[in-house]
């Protein structure tokens, strides 16, 4: 019995199929045909809504039959069907709780169908959706309206962006956050603004506006997801981005295989997808690279949001947030402050109590407070902070670690606003760096390095060290007050100065000239090897003077002791003087040329290099810290905790290590047989001289027999034939 009913709904289907591809080849020819089946879906449908759910299974089948062909087919009648998609919006608006599951999902499926043949358009399909996914039961069905709206946007944004459609949903979004703020269903608006920001589809204020709603929002969940978009959207959208850009297409490699393969459509298929791609790719390469903006830079008014935040998560006592989603906010609201230099000043004195090493996630409370910190924050309000790490973190009764996470958030502090820091308490600190813990220590010479060249006034004399001394001395390093700027200039104008000094000397000394004699002809020793086109007819390799008198600074020459050594402290000072002076005039009286600003570009890349692979000057420095952190990337636990390699390894740490890349336990295998066990997992073939050992010894008898019976003359034809395949390259002729 049920194996008739299959039978004949199988039929059924097949039927339907064939009438749909008879209708789409000849429409006029089947009208009469579609009309009844109209007729059909009518008298169905009017029974169905009586009772759709108490409907039976025959009705359902049918009616989803019916939906099906129409959809398919409402384009080549579009008069006698203008009321089909009012019908399928009905029957899921009212209805869509109760219907059958499958005959829910064809009624959506087929409302996108419509929308694909431009029956309807994106907003009436949107508008449709979007209230039923926020509020439908089914888990079932609100992944597929989901996957359904996001596509839908998608692809109305393919060709060319869709302004109207992306600020009417926007605009849903937005009164959805804002309507109920105690309501979980803000969550879907985040899931569809983080995906859709993710994929570069929206990138303007507008998401960012939902999401910093969403961050005020009431609902634990609904602040999680819309903080986390702050805190990692930008990062999601990055790696996205370069995992698109990986997936590169070997040309060559597909032509080989489709030429020593037998030939197919499949191959030929392969070939052109791999030729339409590659020159997609070319295509992508040739764009501009649209302006990404942080979605942190893209805030209205951050100063306001920041207030917002704090009082109302954090300073609010009555805030019922766990302290996972504290933490969560009160980063956003530091990475906000020390972004944008904010001033909120009650955040100082609320870090107070949470700033012991009993804390849980102390760490993450360090970096945020560190995180918070920037030069325009008074430093009469960051000196108790300071003053408590260092009473509760860096004693000699501490561990180590927490001595050092100490240090290391004193440190980040300090980098960020150096005024905040006494000189009793640093040069107390200074002290720790003869620790025998190596996380203490170089955590304490982090912070020594850090005030050799931000305040090296406030160290004794025997911990400034050389450089720093010879500063002071020359007047050329001084600490900054509070709100002071320094003045701006040419990144590395110093690198294409010296780089030019160099190159004079090195024409010097191939022309045979002494380095003392004056500059006779400037336009001989212009850099014509690496100078680049330019329209303008002074673009030489040389700086061009502008200043209205021609007198240049005399060099100052060494001074020498009573005994004829130089002192080194004052010519390094003197060298530092002249150094400076020469920058100061070189930048105010010259102008760079097209030439100039290649090379430049090229010394600074070469400079960010060595420091990167910890070169000669990042060396010299040897604070043991990381290099220069970007303004808009984040300090987190890990940078305040000390590092796994400066700290004691736990024991079971040390068996971990131990263990890692070796066989488990139980194998007991050889040397031998674990290589053959990892060529197997690897799909990787045999050698003939190991599938011959492997023969069966009965299968090599014959062969061995007839061996022994070969005569001297056959012999030596098998020999004479193995060295003359050999010479040629063996048997495929690989030598020829």
């Amino acid at each position: 019995m049920v194996k008739r009913k299959v039978a004949a709904l199988e039929k059924i289907d097949a039927d339907f199929a064939s009438l749909q591809y008879k209708i789409r080849r000849d429409p006029k020819s089947y009208k009469d045909d579609f009309l009844k089946q109209w007729e059909q879906y009518e008298s169905q449908r009017e029974i169905f809504l009586m009772s759709p759910a108490t409907a039976t299974g025959d009705l359902v089948e049918s009616f989803h039959n019916m939906v099906d062909l129409i959809a398919h087919v409402a384009d080549c009648y579009p008069e006698e069907t203008k009321t089909y998609p009012d019908d399928l919006k009905t029957i899921l608006i009212q209805h869509h709780a109760v219907i059958h599951p499958e005959l829910r999902d064809k009624v959506v499926g087929s409302l996108v169908l419509l929308r694909r043949k431009d029956i309807i358009d994106s907003a009436n399909l949107l508008t449709t959706l979007f209230p039923i996914l926020v509020s439908s039961p089914s888990k079932t069905l609100r992944e597929l309206l989901f996957n359904k709206i996001l596509s839908d946007i998608r692809n109305s944004n393919t060709k060319a962006t869709n302004h109207p459609l992306n600020r009417t949903i926007q605009t849903v979004l937005y009164n959805l956050v804002t309507a109920d703020r105690a309501s979980p269903r803000a969550i879907w608006a985040i899931k569809l603004t983080r995906e859709l920001w993710k994929r570069q589809i929206w990138t303007d204020s507008k998401p960012v506006d939902v999401m910093k709603e969403a961050c005020l929002a009431d609902n634990e969940k609904v602040v999680i997801g819309a903080t986390r978009f702050f805190l990692g959207g930008d990062k999601e959208r990055e790696e996205l981005e370069d995992e698109s850009s990986d997936e590169e297409v070997d040309l060559g490699k597909v032509r080989h295989q489709v030429n020593i393969n037998k030939k197919s459509k499949k191959q030929k298929k392969a070939l052109e997808k791999a030729v339409n791609k590659v020159k997609s790719m070319e295509r992508k390469k040739s764009k501009p690279h649209p302006l990404n903006f942080s979605a942190l830079h893209l805030l209205h008014d951050p100063q306001e949001f920041a207030e917002q935040l704090f009082s109302k998560h954090l300073q609010n006592t009555k805030a019922k947030l766990s302290l996972d989603t504290k933490l969560l906010v009160l980063q956003l609201v530091t990475r906000l402050i020390g972004l944008h230099e904010l001033t909120v000043v009650p955040l100082y004195s609320w870090f107070i109590k949470y700033l012991t090493p009993r804390q849980q996630s102390v760490t993450s409370f360090l970096a945020s407070l560190a995180q918070g910190t920037h030069k325009l924050v008074p430093p009469d309000v960051l000196e108790p902070l300071i003053q408590k790490i260092a009473n509760e973190f860096v004693s000699e009764a501490s561990a180590s670690e927490v001595a050092a996470a100490g240090l290391n958030a004193i440190r980040e502090i300090c980098a960020r606003q150096p005024l905040a820091m006494t000189d009793a308490l640093l040069q107390d600190l200074v002290q720790y760096r003869k620790s025998k813990d190596k996380g203490v220590m170089m955590s304490a010479k982090g912070l020594l390095s850090l005030y050799r060249d931000v305040g090296a006034e406030l160290l004794k004399k025997r911990d400034r060290g050389k450089d720093a001394t010879i500063n002071l001395k020359s007047g050329a390093q001084a600490q900054r007050k509070f709100g002071e700027e320094q003045a701006g200039g040419i990144e590395g104008l110093e690198l294409l100065a010296k780089w030019k000094e160099d190159e004079k000397k090195r024409k010097r000394a191939e022309k045979g000239l002494g380095s003392d004699e004056e500059d006779k002809d400037e336009e001989e020793l212009n850099d014509s090897d690496w100078e680049v086109d330019s329209d303008d007819s002074s673009s030489s390799g040389e700086w061009i003077n502008v200043s209205d008198s021609e007198d240049e600074a005399p060099v100052l020459k060494k001074q020498k002791k009573s005994g004829g050594e130089p002192e080194d402290d004052e010519v390094d000072a003197e060298e530092r003087a002249a150094e400076l002076e020469r920058m100061s005039k070189l930048a105010t009286t010259t102008i760079l040329t097209p030439a100039d600003l290649a090379k430049l570009q090229e010394l600074r890349s070469a400079a960010a290099v060595d420091r990167a692979l910890g070169g000669k000057s990042q060396r010299k420095r040897g604070s043991g810290t990381e290099g220069p952190r970007h303004a808009d990337d984040a300090l987190t636990a890990e940078n305040i905790e000390a590092p796994a390699r400066l700290r004691k390894l736990t024991k079971e740490e040390k068996v971990a290590l131990a263990k890692e890349g070796k066989p488990a336990r139980e194998e007991h295998k050889s040397t031998q047989a674990i290589r053959k066990s990892k060529k197997e997992a690897e799909g990787k073939s045999t050698s003939n001289r190991e599938k011959q050992r492997k023969k069966n010894f009965l299968m090599t008898l014959g062969k061995a027999k007839s061996k022994q019976k070969r005569s001297l003359v056959e012999a030596r034809k098998v020999l004479r034939g193995h060295v003359e395949r050999s010479s040629r390259g063996g048997r495929r002729r690989n030598g020829v």
